[in-house]
């Protein structure tokens, strides 16, 4: 069976192949790895096309810049075509909608979930633009550099996630 086609990797390989993909971002674009500033490239240049002067702006024209900013995109990009693929070729895609969160939330309805979940994405990067970073910025990079904002920003995620899943599992 290939690599490939398994049903799942090994989370300590999968660890440090992304950890060793840290070593190219810093060496070869002196940035880290991060997925949350690729959505600030996209919209701004995006923007730009009908109105220039958005670039005026410093926080949007600090992300359109570089080569860097569209590393972050070209990552994201690959995320989602990776996962895509790694479903396919495994033969392991799931529902859409599991079954507990028609059990916690009391709606079995598609629809509303897509809602949902656009609503909880949109207060996910929200915060991690805040925060100035998502979890895999501040969990793989900010860590990595032993970045005590990161230490913070990852002690609140996952206390915040125990909370929620200890919410979700009473219900």
């Amino acid at each position: 069976m290939s690599i490939l086609s398994a049903r799942s990797w090994s989370p300590y390989a999968a660890g440090i192949l992304i950890g060793l993909l840290q070593i190219p971002a810093f060496l070869l674009i002196n940035t880290a790895l991060g997925a949350s500033s690729s959505f600030v490239t996209v919209v701004a240049s995006l923007t730009a096309v009908f109105d220039p002067a958005i670039l005026g702006i410093p926080y949007f024209k600090s992300h359109v810049a570089t080569a860097k900013d569209w590393w972050q995109v070209a990552l994201v990009a690959g995320v989602a075509l990776g996962a895509f693929l790694s479903v396919k070729m495994a033969g392991t895609a799931r529902p859409a909608m599991s079954e507990m969160w028609g059990r916690v939330m009391g709606i079995r309805s598609f629809p509303v979930r897509l809602l949902v979940a656009f609503a909880g994405g949109f207060v996910l990067l929200l915060g991690a633009r805040i925060a100035n970073g998502c979890t895999s910025g501040h969990g793989l990079s900010g860590l990595a550099q032993l970045a005590v904002s990161s230490m913070i920003a990852m002690a609140a995620m996952f206390a915040s996630g125990i909370a929620l899943s200890a919410v979700f599992k009473r219900v």
